[in-house]
């Protein structure tokens, strides 16, 4: 058998509260998806747009080279593996064998295990490696990731269903006023007119489309939505293909490579599914970067949920900081969450501030600056802060934000029970809803819209075409006037936005 070299960015830590649960039968047959380099790297100038590429011409001018498709096969079938699948324009193969002959191919052992889902709901059962992969040293250079040998879980949902009781049906003496702490509250995530605002009141798609000005006289006729979690109903015209997969790296990246990849070629993604930056792989996170700047070249623009656990992104650590990926991508319009309160007689906002309610047991949007990806061009003159952790100098999330508090959420039937929904699950799709409209509106595809949307910016000066969000905090970072790390540009005005992007 050839020599085997390590796979750079492969590394797994340990996995904590990991159990074991028993060993993978080594005669189990498994598939995971094998990244291979491009043949030529993608100009940025391809990537930032207007410019765009068809498939074919994406896979003829950036794919997988034909001879690093042949060389792979016949190396790996060395190893007795069958490759079953060739995506020759997202550089992936479907690579099938048993988990002995892929441990032997890749160098790991894998053992099964038991950890906690990530998105606290118990425990699951999968398969486990840690420490490095390695490849066959013939293929050293041309494979860049292997995916799919360890299935933990690797995102949770990012959405948030109302409290089912009332606030007044809980005395109010029945918690002592010293229960809590008068510091664990920091005074500015309560605005001071709190008391005087309207009551929050669910609403549904459409009246948060109404709220955001989308513009008249479109539905996202003759545009495709790819949503790779729940939908929405703000572009009803339009065609909504979903695509379902396995809950692990190697299924993320497939589906993001399906739907860019499709034809027709969507007008936009919708993904709601995410995790912290740091609970992901070197090579995990490269792989769905990569699928993501295809996804930029071939003119689609890719929506993505910022978290629902404030500046911290993970339910179990309030104290922690950290941004939730694939949002943090700046392949990807990060899209963060409001707390919405309108009058639905005349389609207008009264008070629009961060989504917060973690202290009471909901959600709060997440936001914050990445310690990955270093800072982004267009981000450069928006006023991107450091990170409060440890002072990185990256990109900023999230870059757009909208309505995601459950309190005033989207009213959607669920089980024949309707009832609010929110989270920022909810604004990856409506503001995929948005962008469907926009280009049935301009006759164009965006792509990576952020050179257009920060064109422009300066700090502490609002976007046209935004609603800017100045109250409330996130946690570790305030909102403020201009870009700030709880809403990004603010939320949208899509009328405004039309006749901007139309310009």
């Amino acid at each position: 058998m050839p020599d085997l070299v390590p796979l750079r960015g492969s590394e797994r830590a340990a996995l904590p509260h990991a159990r074991p649960a028993g060993d993978v039968n080594p005669d189990e047959q498994i598939t995971v998806t094998v990244g291979l380099r491009r043949r030529a790297e993608v100009p940025e100038r391809l990537i930032m747009g207007p410019e765009t590429l068809t498939p074919a011409e994406l896979r003829a001018q950036y794919g997988a080279a034909p001879d690093d498709v042949t060389l792979a096969t016949q190396v790996l079938g060395r190893f007795g593996l069958t490759v079953a699948e060739a995506h020759h324009g997202s550089r992936r193969l479907k690579v099938t064998g048993t988990v002995g002959q892929l441990s032997e191919a890749f160098g790991t052992t894998l053992s099964l295990v038991t950890s906690p889902s990530p998105d606290g709901s118990g425990t699951v059962t999968h398969r486990y490696r840690s420490g490095s992969l390695a490849v066959p040293a013939e293929l050293s250079g041309i494979v860049t990731t292997v995916l799919g040998l360890d299935d933990r879980p690797v995102a949770r949902p990012h959405f948030r269903l109302a409290r089912t009781i009332a606030p007044d049906t809980i005395a109010p003496d029945t918690i002592a006023p010293d229960t809590i702490a008068p510091d664990t509250i920091a005074p500015d995530t309560i605005a001071p007119d709190a008391k005087k605002r309207a009551t929050p009141q669910p609403l549904t798609a459409v009246q948060v489309a109404a709220f955001y000005d989308f513009p008249p006289n479109t539905d996202g006729t003759g545009q495709t939505i790819a949503i790779i979690e729940l939908g929405g109903a703000v572009a009803p015209g339009a065609a909504q293909v979903v695509y379902f997969a396995p809950n692990t790296d190697a299924g993320f990246v497939d589906a993001i490579a399906e739907a860019a990849h499709a034809t027709p070629t969507p007008a936009v993604i919708s993904i709601s599914w995410g995790g912290p930056e740091n609970s992901w792989s070197d090579q995990s996170r490269t792989a769905m970067d990569s699928a993501l700047a295809d996804a930029a070249v071939l003119g689609v623009t890719v929506t993505v949920a910022s978290g629902d656990n404030g500046s911290s992104d993970d339910p179990n650590n309030s104290n922690s900081v950290n941004v939730d990926f694939p949002a943090s991508s700046p392949h990807a319009l990060g899209c963060g969450g409001t707390q919405l309160i309108g009058d639905t007689s005349t389609n207008t906002i009264t008070s629009e501030v961060v989504w917060n309610e973690l202290a009471n047991g909901e959600g709060a949007g997440g936001g914050g600056v990445s310690v990955v990806f270093p800072l982004p061009d267009y981000q450069t003159n928006a006023g991107v802060p450091v990170s409060v952790d440890g002072g990185a100098v990256g990109r900023g999330v999230p870059d757009v934000a909208g309505n995601a508090d459950p309190t005033t959420g989207y009213l959607v039937v669920v089980d024949g029970q309707q009832q609010p929904i929110g989270g920022t699950s909810a604004v990856a799709p409506l503001w995929a809803g948005l962008i469907a409209r926009l280009a049935q509106a301009t006759g164009k595809q965006f792509g990576l819209m952020q050179p257009l949307l920060y064109a422009g910016v300066t700090p502490g000066a609002t976007t046209p075409g935004f609603n800017d969000i100045v109250d409330g905090n996130n946690g570790a970072y305030k909102a403020g006037p201009g870009w700030d790390a709880t809403t990004g540009l603010g939320s949208p005005n899509g009328t405004a936005l039309l006749s901007r992007l139309s310009s």
